[in-house]
């Protein structure tokens, strides 16, 4: 019998795309309520195989495509719904929670995931209080710093705890947020330990990553985030610290916000090193591409989960430096596979960034390294065996009761 999933989760994320795609061919029926926005749902482009639930109406998901790929709601649809939404979420704070529940009722699914913590897990943990019967088993996926940042937040503290101590199975990037969670109260059953966003197509990867030795190449790549968690800016200091080495090489910049941007153009201004920053918009394959180009990648936040860039970094021969809060210490090992750095000091930033950059024996050596470690841990194929078998293992209901 066909099984039921209903995912609480961001529409419009690229994260929840991936991890949909790779129930691609399972015979599930696969809804989507949004965690986030109003009446009128707004779907990442190149989601595809989801019955979209409005968190506000029941006829709010009324989207066309207007090219192949792309779902946008019509002008009129738009207008008509920015009222409606006003006016009950004026008269019905808890709208979303009703809907919510409503839409449990309705579809019954063997299984509720939400996807993240602080929009997802917060929503569905208030229609679990307030539902009326058996609540389904509640898979809870940590995303990025939903526990290692917001977990240390007083705001936070009391809300996460109570999620853990509600939800019936737990996943994760890190082994580092499985003690968290059970810090946290957790007491469920806690899933195997892959990458949220999928593996990727190694074979097909092979030839590209293997075009340019590593220490051959002229391209440091540095992720442009510079916000709550983003520290690109300090990246591009420890940079500027290197420019006696970097002649003859170009920085690439991707997912940069505007005063990242601005910095930029005054780091190749003070330093005469060619800085190209590529827009948002990017294809993945060209941001793999550039890797596949780069001898050092760099990637500064004070908090994260497995950073994708850095997988992305791993798979395709650019030396990792990545920042000690990213668990990527359960990938490489430091000075031998890539450094792990602190996120706010460009001083160690500095070094490890020279030695990269002097060292050829020891890029390369990472190069091989990291390579047979995403053999190991990062096909497209094998993690998304490993997706298909926990969603079995759940449904299945081996592990544990669900809590009523």
């Amino acid at each position: 019998m066909r099984k039921t999933i209903l995912l609480v989760a961001m529409p419009n994320s690229i994260h929840v795309v991936r991890w949909i795609r790779q129930l691609d061919g399972q015979d599930y029926d696969i809804h989507l309520f949004s965690s986030v926005g109003g009446a009128v749902i707004h779907p990442h482009p190149e989601m595809e195989g989801v019955t979209f639930h409005s968190p506000l109406f029941s006829r709010a998901t009324k989207i066309y495509k207007t090219q192949p790929g792309e779902m946008r709601p019509s002008f009129l649809f738009k207008v008509l719904n920015f009222f409606k939404q006003r006016v009950y979420e004026q008269s019905m704070p808890d709208i979303r929670v009703k809907r919510l529940q409503k839409v449990i009722r309705k579809i019954r699914p063997a299984l509720v995931h939400s996807l993240e913590i602080q929009a997802a897990a917060y929503l569905t943990l208030d229609a679990k209080k307030q539902f009326n019967g058996p609540f389904p088993p509640w898979l809870v996926t940590n995303w990025g710093s939903d526990i290692y940042l917001f977990g240390r937040l007083s705001e936070h503290k009391a809300k996460i705890r109570a999620v853990l101590e509600s939800c019936d199975y737990y996943s994760c990037e890190c082994e580092r947020d499985i003690t968290l969670a059970q810090q946290f109260g957790f007491c469920g059953q806690a899933m195997p330990v892959f990458p949220n966003t999928g593996g990727f197509d190694l074979a097909s990867l092979e030839v590209e990553r293997n075009q340019i030795p590593t220490s051959a190449r002229k391209v440091i790549m540095l992720k442009g985030y510079q916000n709550w968690a983003g520290r690109a800016l300090v990246g591009l200091r420890a940079l500027s610290r290197c420019a006696d080495i970097l002649n003859g090489y170009s920085v690439v910049i991707y997912s940069a916000p505007p005063d990242v941007v601005i910095a930029a153009e005054l780091f190749a201004d003070d330093t005469g090193i060619p800085v190209r920053v590529i827009p948002h918009t990017t294809p993945h394959q060209e941001i793999l591409s550039l890797h596949a180009q780069a001898r050092v990648s760099i990637g500064l936040s004070i908090s994260d989960a497995i950073s994708t860039s850095f997988l992305e970094a791993v798979v395709m021969g650019s030396f990792p430096i990545q920042s000690c809060t990213a668990c990527a210490n359960e990938w490489i090992e430091h000075g031998i596979s890539g450094m792990i750095v602190p996120p706010e000091d460009p001083d160690i930033i500095e070094i490890a960034i020279r030695t990269a950059l002097l060292d050829d024996r020891l890029v390369d050596e990472a190069a091989r390294i990291n390579w047979q470690t995403a053999q190991e841990r990062l096909d497209g194929e094998f993690l998304k065996h490993r997706t298909t078998e926990m969603y079995a293992r759940i449904l299945q209901g081996d592990d544990v009761v669900a809590k009523r």
